[in-house]
């Protein structure tokens, strides 16, 4: 008989096991057995827990948005003004938590996954709704309703395109760089008051 509270444990295992294998092999190279293998579990437990290895990144990246919007809110406790909630949400987005290889490597299996899987879908929707919404709710104390919506809007892609060039990069993830872009970017849109 499991012992009581082993099921999260051996999720949680399983999930870290997960980025380490695609990005060790990329998603699709990998297989639950390797997952299970890494993560000390048998395949079949890994298949009773997750049922495939979609459904097992569908968890891998909801794991992944929770850290995400720890990461984000854990800034956003220390902000005392607009612009640095700004700087918070930017900065949250390029923690050392998410601007690491191996979950970079489950990022982008995850926006491949998201182009044929409609939960992976939703899961990034969620994502980029939150994004711009914090965006939002910091530039609404510094310009106009439809300026802050362009700006946020403007802001949240560089975020996205930035973190996927710069994780990519042959002289590898440059974190503080993107963030600082982004924010020079914001500070230039918000001096233009017609943008």
């Amino acid at each position: 008989m499991p012992r009581i509270g082993m099921e999260p444990l051996r999720r949680k295992a399983l999930i870290v096991a997960a980025i380490d294998a695609i990005h060790d092999r990329g998603m699709g190279h990998v297989t639950m057995g390797e997952i299970a293998r890494r993560a000390g579990v048998s395949a079949a437990l890994a298949h009773h827990y997750f049922g495939g290895k979609d459904q097992l990144l569908l968890a891998t990246m909801r794991h992944l948005l929770a850290e995400l919007g720890d990461e984000v809110q854990a800034e956003l406790a220390k902000a005392n003004s607009p612009q640095e909630r700004i700087s918070a949400v930017i900065r949250g987005n390029f923690s050392a938590c998410q601007f690491r290889p191996a979950v970079i490597s489950a990022w982008l299996a995850f926006y491949v996954q998201a182009q044929t899987d409609p939960e992976a879908r939703r899961l990034l929707r969620i994502y980029t709704r939150r994004l711009e919404s914090n965006l939002l709710h910091a530039l609404r104390d510094l310009t106009s309703r439809a300026q802050a919506e362009r700006v946020a809007e403007m802001a949240a892609s560089l975020i996205d395109g930035l973190w996927i060039r710069r994780s990519l990069a042959e002289s590898g993830p440059d974190a503080e760089g993107a963030a600082d872009l982004v924010e020079r970017a914001i500070n230039d849109a918000l001096k233009r008051k017609d943008a």
